[in-house]
């Protein structure tokens, strides 16, 4: 198949390359850093996996200083990742070859995914001589603790006792209860697909290390031609950690973020309707958003809570089960997301609560219920979340945890509980959640521009 690669008209135009990673939670930031970037006049190109494309909403590809390069790719085939398909690695590299020998102009910087791309791509963008930032499409408190809490090992924790990670907040020190872990599941069925070794190191795998290992990660983050780290997240909410990755990994660590639409920075108060920023695919399965604004409308200020689980990694279908009846007993207005194709779906409950409660099944309108007044608290999973969980309970103090030992299962008891400790708080955790919230109110953080100016002078220099 032949890529149409767009470059740089002239000699004059600074030009970068951004390498997404392989789902929507990688492409949505990426969107939003390519606006960064092209809004300071260079020509930012988006190399895409194709499988992806149709989800890029039509203003994004008409900024004349932005333009999109699909890497053609299959959809998912069934047991195994596409980002483990040998025909994708390989036509990931010929795009690539194509951009970087097609023209006299060459990419004044490539941003790469960390999360396998790098991997992928480190020995080409060496070999074509262009400087490469790495991307962390999440926070700074994961990695930061997947590399402390390997430098400090997890042999001897005692009960009871926190062991600090020197450089981090004390919060973040290591106790027995963080080391534990639910059983992994099986990360690939047979089918007779054999996973490509080509793209990962022997130790690589598909999630965090576990505790106290090696950071997979960390065989990229000293390559010559790696100039620095972008991180989702800004100065305010993990300044610490961007500082201690800066110092560990002698590269600076940019706050770049929080990378959300621009409609989102407009008004103090944002409603952010979904369709305005990002395209449903499933047209089938699409919650009207206008009900149900409309419903969330009849609800009192911080009264709902909103319950959404991810893609790939959820609660069992029994917790979800112990969550429905929770939810059926409490008092609180809910609305509750079930993916497409999750094996748990809380048939009757609708029913049971009347106008209560809201179940919608497929695709929801995520922005607009969190951006709306009426939403008060998000249920979410930890799934392999372990640091961020521990992130914003015992760092940031805005949430609480279902259950406190990570490797134990969740019954009515323990959602009922939870429910209404966050959704009765009136106390610190409400206090800390607003004052947090404000530093959301008042435009993109100044922090994270000045980190784009860093940025900038890095690559120029």
């Amino acid at each position: 198949m032949e890529v149409a690669v767009s470059c740089p008209a002239s000699s004059h135009q600074q030009w970068v390359l951004l390498l997404t990673g392989f789902g929507p939670g990688h492409l949505f930031p990426s969107l939003e850093l390519c606006r960064h970037i092209a809004s300071r006049n260079y020509k930012t190109t988006l190399i895409v996996f194709s499988h992806l494309y149709s989800s890029i909403i039509p203003s994004f590809t008409q900024n004349p200083l932005i333009d999109v390069v699909q890497v053609p790719s299959p959809s998912p085939r069934p047991g195994i990742p596409v980002r483990l398909q040998q025909d994708t690695y390989d036509q990931l590299n010929r795009v690539l070859k194509d951009i970087l020998s097609g023209g006299s102009v060459k990419p004044v910087c490539a941003v790469v995914n960390m999360f396998i791309l790098m991997n992928w791509t480190k020995e080409i963008f060496k070999n074509y001589q262009v400087p490469v930032v790495g991307f962390f499409t999440s926070g700074a408190c994961s990695p930061a603790m997947e590399y402390a809490s390997w430098k400090a090992g997890t042999e001897g924790l005692v009960p009871d006792k926190l062991r600090p990670l020197p450089g981090l907040p004390d919060e973040m020190g290591l106790t027995t209860v963080n080391i534990k872990r639910r059983p992994s599941r099986a990360q690939f069925m047979g089918n007779g697909l054999a996973i490509p070794s080509v793209h990962t190191s022997a130790s690589q795998n598909l999630g965090p290390p576990g505790p106290g290992k090696r950071p997979d990660w960390m065989d990229d983050v000293h390559e010559d031609n790696l100039v620095g780290l972008f991180f989702n997240t800004f100065d305010y909410l993990e300044g610490p950690f961007l500082e201690y990755l800066a110092s560990q990994l002698k590269r600076p660590a940019w706050g770049v973020g929080p990378l959300l639409p621009d409609c989102y920075w407009e008004v103090e108060t944002p409603l952010v309707g979904d369709r305005e920023v990002r395209v449903n695919t499933n047209k089938s399965s699409v919650a009207d958003q206008v009900n149900i604004v409309d419903w969330l409308d009849t609800k009192l200020v911080r009264s709902v809570l909103f319950i959404s689980f991810g893609s790939s990694l959820s609660p069992t279908d029994e917790e979800q089960a112990e969550l429905a009846e929770a939810l059926a007993e409490s008092a609180w207005p809910f609305i509750w997301v079930v993916q497409p194709g999750a094996n748990y779906f809380p048939h009757g409950l609708e029913e049971r609560v009347s106008h209560r409660g809201l179940v919608i099944a497929g695709w929801a309108p995520q922005l607009l219920i969190l951006s709306h007044r009426s939403t008060a608290g998000f249920l979410s999973h930890w799934g392999d979340q372990y640091d961020n969980a521990k992130l914003v309970v015992d760092y940031l103090k805005v949430d609480y945890r279902i259950t406190e030992d990570p490797s134990s299962y969740a019954n009515k008891s323990d959602f009922l509980n939870a429910m209404e400790r966050l959704m009765g708080d009136t106390g610190k955790v409400k206090d800390r959640a607003d004052e947090v919230r404000s530093r959301f109110g008042s435009g993109f953080p100044s922090s994270s521009n000045a980190a784009l100016d860093d940025f900038e002078n890095s690559i120029r220099s």
